[in-house]
């Protein structure tokens, strides 16, 4: 009688692989290894992020942080473009119209 053979390292390294999957999906959903690639990030999570100081607007310091190069250099007219009622503050309403006609 031939016993089979058993290969629980073959198991437990699918496991593993499982377990990591779904530790990059929960830890960065826009990887593109997590499958979310191309989503567009929470606009009220961008604001909160930018509020360091937790005042509920943007200045335009807090407006510029965590922006690439390439943005930093129109923040200004970005700034501008947001503050709708031109009170020289960001809210988070102003910031998710323009995150709405922002092409992604």
């Amino acid at each position: 009688m031939r016993q089979e053979s058993r290969r629980p390292g073959l198991v437990w390294r699918s496991l593993c692989g499982w377990v990591v999957l779904v530790s990059v999906a929960l830890v960065m959903p826009n990887c593109p290894a997590a499958g979310g690639a191309g989503k567009k990030a929470d606009p009220e999570r961008m604001f909160n992020a930018k509020d360091t100081n937790q005042d509920g607007w943007l200045s335009l310091d807090e407006f510029k942080v965590g922006g690439k190069e390439k943005k930093a250099k129109n923040a200004d007219k970005r700034f501008n473009k947001a503050d709708a009622n031109g009170d020289g503050k960001v809210t988070l309403e102003e910031f998710k119209t323009v995150a709405k006609t922002t092409k992604g």
